[in-house]
């Protein structure tokens, strides 16, 4: 019978790690004016809620201010 000299029955998997591609990905797409400003505009508005929640949220949790509660608790009225 006949033999052939290939270990694995398709040729193209063997020789795959020799394989180079002529192929070249296209070059990235430049953004417009107009995407750049929506990105900045963007980053802003999350800078700005960050920045705002700090503002109110840091006076909220001044311990100085918790102890000046007016009025009884719930377990005080009990």
């Amino acid at each position: 019978m006949f033999r052939r000299g290939e270990s694995v029955p398709f040729a193209f998997i063997a020789d795959a790690d020799r394989f180079r591609s002529n192929v070249t990905p296209p070059p990235p797409a430049q953004r417009s004016v107009t995407e750049k400003a929506g990105s900045a505009l963007f980053g802003l508005t999350v800078v700005a809620g960050l920045v705002g929640s700090l503002i109110l949220g840091v006076p909220a949790l001044d311990p100085e201010r918790q102890s000046q509660h007016h009025g009884p608790t719930a377990a005080e009225s009990r």
